[in-house]
């Protein structure tokens, strides 16, 4: 897999999102939606006040070091921080790795308006023009319909000889059982409007 140069990202917009880097601003809403228990059902739990704001520092390191990260995703209209998506690297050793990953993760008031696709969609167009990816990943918890639900109508595949334990959650735990799904760029659907 092929990666450009690291160094600054640029804002990516889509028709009501704005894909931008992070700002002080955004470390309250982010906090409340990382502690919210039905965000983050499909994660080991919710994160406290000071993990969410290390979560903004790493992923600001992330954009520095690869040129790419987890953008804030902001809704145009309002303004207003619907939650991130964008490309990481996984931080863990599976069959699949290394790898580049899209993911989201929205706050709930945002659920339900197709924006975790939209930026989903953006991220991989910026993945695979501007970093030449070859191929990128994501994955999610088996119960977590919602998100297979995105990565399916972003044209990602899923091969169940693919699925894996998440080897960060212990033996047992409800959520260790994962999905993987791919995408090649050529496989990417285009966004109805």
């Amino acid at each position: 897999m092929r990666i450009g140069a690291p160094g600054p990202a640029p804002e990516l917009t889509t028709p009501r999102l704005r894909l931008r880097r992070w700002r002080e601003a955004d470390a309250a809403p982010l906090a409340a939606l990382n502690a919210d228990p039905e965000v983050m059902r499909y994660f080991p739990r919710p994160l406290s006040r000071e993990e969410s704001d290390a979560l903004i520092e790493k992923i600001e390191a992330g954009f520095e070091r690869e040129g790419f990260g987890l953008w804030a995703v902001e809704v145009r209209a309002s303004g207003d921080l619907a939650g991130f998506a964008g490309l990481a690297r996984p931080a863990f050793e599976a069959h699949f790795t290394p790898a580049v990953e899209v993911g989201w993760r929205l706050a709930r008031s945002a659920w339900g308006n197709g924006y975790a696709t939209e930026a989903g969609a953006a991220s991989l167009a910026y993945g695979f023009e501007r970093h030449q990816l070859a191929e990128v990943v994501s994955f999610a918890a088996v119960a977590n319909g919602r998100s297979r639900a995105v990565m399916e109508r972003l044209g990602m595949s899923r091969l169940p000889a693919d699925d894996f334990d998440h080897p960060q959650l212990e033996e047992g735990h409800p959520l260790r059982r994962h999905v993987l799904y791919r995408v090649r760029p050529e496989q990417v659907r285009p966004l109805r409007s």
